[in-house]
């Protein structure tokens, strides 16, 4: 049927490598279409490009793969992944729409080389110069462009042949945005470096620096992280001190001070989501603070929150807040980064707490070692220095007095050190978590322990130091007497075999010294001959360690002597006085 008179043609391209086909059959279609000719996929998209085409006849073998190119351009178009066909030059012969908007232009594309498409482009690899090899290899070649900061795509290039030509006479490129791969990789990595690094406490450091200077590094060092590698700006992390579930703030940034003073503790009612986050240690997503019933207010004007716990295996060791002014500004990707960097901040104070009880424990190992050597030979000089006040008659004031500076000076230098050890300890604070061994009712009692035994003595000092009570020792019970008329102990540790009295003699003698003088007398099982135990329990004795006895029965006894008497017992005293 011949064209209606008036009715615009229809516009055909028809594609071929056949002229004499090619012409042939365009004269046969040329009565009812407007036919163009085109010889090569190049000329085609140049036809195409300008619009208006109904139709697509392709010819013979060696145009099929350029017809079928044309063919399914429409469905190109669509594709989420941005195509573009290029010349042996790299200029741009089509793209899709998709590649439009990733070169983040308007101005149009076609006859520009592809790597001026976009504003800054870098090749990272593996393959450096991907189109180059597709031209070279007849194969595929692959490569990720970095565009810009954060913008990353996978480009494939794929030779195109024309005809029986040997050489690719067309690249097709395809290009997929995996930024959002790409970050997600980096940040992973970033978070992974951040923990190794959070957890660089270095020997020097450890030397060179307080615990509250180490605890003051890891905050500068979560504060940057969590601003250049999570992009967050508003920050609280708590830490929980488990004696009292309380959680006190260790970093807080962009909060307002109400909140920053607000006292919270591990418990899911009334605590805010924090608490119920270390309470139950589960993570919290509040997409919309003004209706989440958790929710206290942070931040000022936030609108979401999102709160981890900060995990060192299955314990709490606190939580970790960021706040955003904008509801629902969080998702499951923030969660999972926020969790896994909160797994490294509790690695790095779990590493804190290590290094921190390994340095007490240097401190009280060197101060408890300096103790016992130290400890006898002052002990000597305390007992010859008292015999000599008490033996001296008619000295000079002067010389008197020198010998008390003496003694004086003599019990400062324990007192000095166990001073020291005490002092290099960490104070509350974030340090509370670590253990101690003094106990309340043992610190700064004085405590004098009568034994012929050096390393009894020895002992003595090292033991009952630990635990922050002032030692000293006599071998023999004249030295014990000599020492409680010079001094005051709140109680005497003796054995009941000593080399000048009995158990009941020594008992009886620092008892009249000292009526409320506390006495706990030693002996191993079976061995008292004299009967020291039975007639000093006679007279008043109260407590016995049978050797050899464990460290807990010996303070346990020690902490009942310094405990104040009962009503009875002083009741007992007054009538006995």
């Amino acid at each position: 049927m011949s064209q209606m008179a008036g009715v615009p043609k229809a516009k055909l391209i028809a594609v071929g490598s056949d002229t004499n086909q090619l012409q042939r059959a365009s004269d046969r279609l040329r009565e009812n279409y407007d036919v163009v000719q085109c010889g090569t996929l190049d000329k085609s998209l140049e036809c195409l490009q300008h619009g208006g085409v109904s139709g697509l006849l392709t010819f013979g073998d060696d145009a099929s793969t350029a017809g079928l190119l044309l063919q399914i351009g429409h469905v190109i178009q669509a594709l989420p992944s941005g195509f573009v066909l290029l010349d042996q030059n790299k200029n741009v012969l089509w793209r899709n729409l998709r590649f439009q908007e990733l070169s983040k232009t308007t101005d149009s594309l076609i006859g520009r080389n592809f790597y001026k498409c976009f504003v800054t482009a870098e090749i990272l690899g593996p393959d450096f110069c991907p189109l180059n090899t597709a031209f070279a290899t007849n194969e595929s070649a692959r490569s990720t462009l970095r565009v810009g900061d954060k913008t990353f795509f996978e480009v494939e290039a794929t030779p195109i042949f024309e005809g029986n030509l040997e050489i690719p006479e067309y690249l097709a490129i395809v290009i997929r945005d995996t930024s959002h791969e790409v970050l997600q990789k980096q940040k992973l990595n970033a978070i992974y470096q951040a923990g190794l690094e959070l957890s660089d406490l270095t020997p020097q450091e450890l030397l060179e620096m307080s615990v509250e200077d180490r605890i003051e590094l890891l905050k500068s060092k979560i504060l940057h992280f969590t601003r250049d590698l999570l992009e967050y700006d508003t920050v609280e992390i708590r830490l929980l001190d488990r004696s009292t579930k309380r959680l006190d703030p260790l970093l807080a940034v962009g909060m307002n001070q109400e909140a920053e003073e607000r006292i919270l503790h591990a418990n899911p009612q009334n605590n805010g989501v924090t608490g119920f986050v270390a309470a139950t240690g589960k993570s919290y997503l509040c997409e919309d603070t003004t209706s989440d019933p958790l929710y206290l207010r942070g931040a000022p004007e936030a609108h979401s929150s999102l709160t981890v716990p900060l995990m060192w295996h299955d314990d709490v060791l606190g939580t970790f807040n960021v706040e955003s002014p904008r509801a629902g500004a969080f998702t499951d990707n923030d969660l999972q980064f926020l969790e896994l960097f909160a797994r490294e901040i509790a690695m790095a104070l779990n590493t804190l707490e290590l290094l921190t009880v390994e340095k007490i424990s240097s401190v009280t190992q060197s101060a408890e070692t300096i103790l016992c050597n130290v400890g006898q030979p002052v002990d000597e000089i305390i007992h010859s220095t008292t015999w000599v006040l008490e033996n001296t008659i008619g000295v000079d004031r002067l010389v008197t007095d020198r010998l008390r500076d003496i003694l004086k000076f003599t019990r400062d230098i324990k007192q000095s050190i166990q001073q020291v050890g005490a002092d290099l300890r960490p104070k509350g604070g974030q340090s509370s978590y670590v253990p101690s061994n003094l106990r309340s009712k043992m610190v700064s009692k004085r405590v004098l322990v009568v034994d012929a035994d050096d390393e009894v003595r020895r002992a003595a000092h090292e033991l009952l130091g630990r635990f922050g009570c002032e030692v000293e020792t006599a071998p023999e019970a004249e030295s014990a007497f000599l020492l409680a008329r010079a001094f005051h102990y709140d109680a005497v540790i003796a054995d009941i075999r000593l080399p000048d009295h009995d158990g009941y003699a020594t008992f009886s003698q620092l008892k009249l010294i000292d009526p409320n003088l506390a006495v706990i007398l030693m002996t191993g099982y079976g061995y008292d001959p004299s009967h020291s135990i039975v007639k000093s329990r006679q007279a008043g004795l109260k407590s016995v360690l049978y050797k050899p006895f464990r460290v807990d029965q010996l303070v346990q006894e020690l902490e009942k002597a310094f405990a104040p008497p009962e009503p009875a017992d002083v009741a007992v005293a007054v009538q006995a006085t």
